[in-house]
C-alpha cells in the first residue's frame, strides 16, 4: 500500500481576525523557534556517525518534516483565508462569526456556540466550523426559528433563543 493520500476537503476560507492573527503566531512560531531548534539537534544527531542505527538521527528528521509539512500548509492556507471583520448588517440573523444560544427542544437543555472558521474550530469553547451541519442549519435563521438538523448522533431540533456578535 502506497503513502498517496486523498486531499482533504476545502474548508470555506474565512477566518476571524482572532483566529488569522493564532495561525500567523503559529506559524512564525514553527518558522523562527521550533525548526531552527530541530535543525540544530538534527545536526548534532548527524555528527554522531552511522546513521541507519541512530534513533536520535531519525526521530529529528521525523520532526522536521512534521514541522515543514505545517509550515507549508500553513503558508498556502495564510494566502487563501479571508479575514472577517465586521459584524453582518442585519444582527438578528445567523451569519459568520455569530455567538448563538439555543434550545434543545427535546431536553430543554440551552448550548452555546460561536460559528467561526473550520481553521479555528474548538469543542471545548463551543466554537463550530461554519461548515458543521449546525452552523449551516442555522444560517440566515432569526431569534424564535426552529432548526431541524442531521447530526451525527441523530436528528436534532433546535430553538434559536439568541444571537450576539463577539463586538456588539
Amino acid at each position: 500500500m502506497g503513502r498517496w493520500r486523498p486531499p482533504a476537503e476545502k474548508g470555506t476560507a474565512l477566518i476571524t481576525r482572532e483566529g488569522h492573527a493564532r495561525l500567523k503566531a503559529e506559524l512564525d512560531e514553527l518558522w523562527r523557534v521550533r525548526r531552527p531548534e530541530v535543525v540544530k539537534a538534527l545536526a548534532a544527531a548527524a555528527a554522531e556517525g552511522d546513521r541507519s542505527e541512530n534513533a536520535e538521527y531519525t526521530y529529528r528528521k521525523k520532526q522536521l518534516g512534521e514541522i515543514d509539512r505545517r509550515v507549508r500548509y500553513l503558508s498556502k492556507r495564510l494566502e487563501v483565508l479571508k479575514v472577517v471583520e465586521a459584524a453582518p448588517a442585519d444582527r438578528e440573523a445567523v451569519f459568520f462569526g455569530a455567538e448563538v444560544e439555543l434550545e434543545d427542544l427535546a431536553s430543554g437543555q440551552c448550548h452555546c456556540y460561536r460559528i467561526v472558521g473550520p481553521d479555528e474550530t474548538d469543542p471545548a469553547r463551543g466554537w463550530i466550523s461554519i461548515d458543521a451541519p449546525l452552523a449551516r442549519a442555522l444560517l440566515k435563521k432569526r431569534i424564535d426559528d426552529e432548526v431541524q438538523v442531521q447530526l451525527p448522533a441523530g436528528p436534532a431540533r433546535y430553538l434559536l433563543v439568541d444571537v450576539r456578535y463577539p463586538r456588539d
